[in-house]
């Protein structure tokens, strides 16, 4: 086969990349994002760690519902403060396009990495292309996390220093700046265990590694450095404690992901990955086999830990793969324009270089309207607003509840309050008023939907019912709903009997606009609409749903049939 010029390699790997910034340059979403910007404000302007807690007026109320809360409640408070403080530094900066930028690279990087480890062990240049494309299409599952994306990213930086003898002193001052940066660090102690006992196995098997001793002494040091962050070694314990925590376990991310629907990306590296080693296990190295075991239970118990599997497992396919493939001719050509494809159908679907904040999907208007109004009276919000409240309102306005996960009774009163149990779903019950009344809340921001699986929060439909008269509607707008108890004189109320309904409408069509891939809320909907007899609604929200729907739904579709020819 003729040799490829010179040229020709360097040029795929720039186009590559301009491909994978292009699909990491997502908007910046996320409902954590903006509490990691105002507690690094926090952290530059007053040179401190933000405990105790200054943005929610309930992080401290009631008694710790399990042994060592108050031990995660500073641990989720300060683990982060290295990573925050860089994010608010690059915002203050330079805005929404830098983050979006910054957190572009970061995944384009880790790509990069398995791609070139992959290279180095396969010989094969268009292998590790192949891998590093494989571990991005995980990777777009977390273009808003951004402290944990440099979890991942330092995985794999220690993967390569240890796998392609990169210098090892590195591992030290790394591991220190891990551990500042973000709670996974511990990783870090996990893929140097795995190198570490390779090499022991190997000494002990008469064939020594030549660098083994140093591996053992730079390794022993990152950790005992490590130690060097505002928790010390209790991130292990308190991954323990998360487990008996009742919050946590409503949290998607921290759920295990599901194995035996249609396949996906992580599915199949996982399922991939496993056959290969099966079928190569006389051959495996000790590290892949440690490694790939860490990694999978990582992964299989929590969904936010499956890009660890993204990144090993392409490693392992090409490395272990029983058969070798000879190239074809036509590899280069191919390669080329299958990245110009997915290059231009990125942009011109407009999914790609989205250098701007996703402000469609936060209480914005809500959150100018009570700037302007300067109302501070005690807030209820939902989970998913109360980052961007601490970011637009504080210190005017202090949350009840948000992404950091402080205090686990207050969240089990916040459930209570949402779903306003023991009552039909538009009667504000008696243990709603009662826990409104504990926390002498006076205003409710709030949007109407958990997107994922489509539930809507009855307390929107209890406040909106005109029966509930001590409560009134002072603000809608597409995104949010405000509520207030008894509101000054001057700011008037608006027709809540028909403006709550039609907001539900509109936010959950605005959030299929942006995310058709969860249609769920116009389900619900359309089921709410079908009891309260209003068939045009329940026609339309019914027809929303379906037209976006990934799976058949007989149900639905009867339904709409039905409305459709009565």
């Amino acid at each position: 086969m003729r040799p490829e010029p010179a040229w020709f390699h360097p040029t795929v790997l720039v186009l590559a990349a301009i491909c994978l910034i292009g699909m990491f340059s997502t908007e910046m979403a996320g409902y954590d994002t903006w509490w990691h910007l105002k507690t690094g404000e926090y952290i530059v302007h007053y040179r401190a760690l933000p405990v105790p807690d200054p943005f929610s007026y309930t992080t401290y109320l009631g008694k710790p519902a399990y042994p060592g809360e108050e031990q995660v409640r500073r641990f989720n408070l300060t683990h982060e403060w290295l990573a925050q403080a860089i994010l608010y530094g690059i915002y203050a900066a330079a805005g929404a396009p830098a983050l979006v930028m910054f957190k572009a690279l970061l995944l384009t990087a880790l790509c990069w990495l398995t791609g070139l480890i992959t290279a180095r062990r396969t010989g094969s240049f268009y292998a590790g292309l192949a891998a590093a494309f494989a571990t991005a299409m995980v990777a777009v599952e977390f273009a808003s996390d951004l402290p944990a994306i440099i979890t991942f990213l330092m995985v794999a930086i220690f993967v390569a220093i240890l796998e392609l003898r990169w210098p090892s002193w590195l591992l030290p001052p790394l591991e220190l700046f891990w551990a500042n940066f973000h709670g996974g660090f511990f990783l870090g102690w996990v893929v140097m265990a795995a190198y570490s006992a390779e090499a022991a196995i190997l000494r002990f098997r008469k064939r020594p590694m030549e660098d083994d001793a140093r591996i053992w002494k730079m390794s022993a040091l990152a950790i005992a450095v490590s130690f060097l962050n505002p928790n010390g070694f209790h991130v292990l314990d308190t991954l323990f404690r998360y487990r008996k925590s009742y919050l946590t376990s409503t949290l998607i991310e921290w759920h295990s992901p599901y194995l035996w629907g249609p396949p996906y990306s992580f599915d199949i590296l996982l399922y991939a990955a496993a056959a290969v080693l099966m079928l190569s296990w006389r051959k495996v190295r000790v590290a892949d086999w440690l490694l790939f075991a860490a990694f999978a239970a990582a992964s299989l118990t929590a969904y936010r830990n499956i890009l660890l599997i993204g990144f090993l497992a392409p490693i392992l396919i090409a490395a272990w793969f029983p058969r070798r493939f000879r190239t074809p001719r036509f590899i280069g050509v191919a390669a080329l324009g299958l990245l110009l494809t997915v290059l231009i159908a990125g942009v011109v679907r407009g999914s790609s270089f989205q250098f701007r904040a996703a402000l469609w999907e936060y209480p914005s208007g809500a959150s100018d309207f009570l700037r302007a109004h300067a109302i501070s009276q005690p807030m209820f919000n939902t989970y998913e607003y109360g980052g961007f409240l601490i970011w637009r309102l504080w210190p005017m306005q202090r949350t009840f509840v948000d992404g950091r996960a402080l205090n686990e009774s207050v969240y089990q009163d916040y459930r209570r309050i949402l779903y306003n149990p023991g009552s039909a779903p538009n009667v504000l019950g008696s243990e709603c008023r009662r826990l409104l009344d504990r926390y002498a809340i006076r205003v409710v921001v709030m949007n109407t939907f958990e997107y994922v699986t489509g539930a809507f929060y009855p307390l929107a439909l209890a406040l909106g019912n005109p029966a509930t008269t001590d409560w009134q509607l002072v603000y809608e707008d597409t995104q949010s709903l405000i509520f207030m108890r008894d509101p000054p004189a001057g700011l008037p109320s608006l027709d809540k009997a028909r403006q709550s309904v039609e907001h539900m409408e509109a936010e959950c069509a605005l959030h299929i606009e942006h995310e058709p891939e969860y249609p769920l809320c116009a389900r619900s909907l359309g089921d709410l609409s079908l009891r309260a007899g209003d068939n045009q609604r329940a026609q339309r929200m019914l027809g929303l749903y379906l037209s976006n729907a990934t799976q058949k739904d007989p149900s639905a579709e009867q339904a709409l049939r039905r409305l459709m020819h009565p």
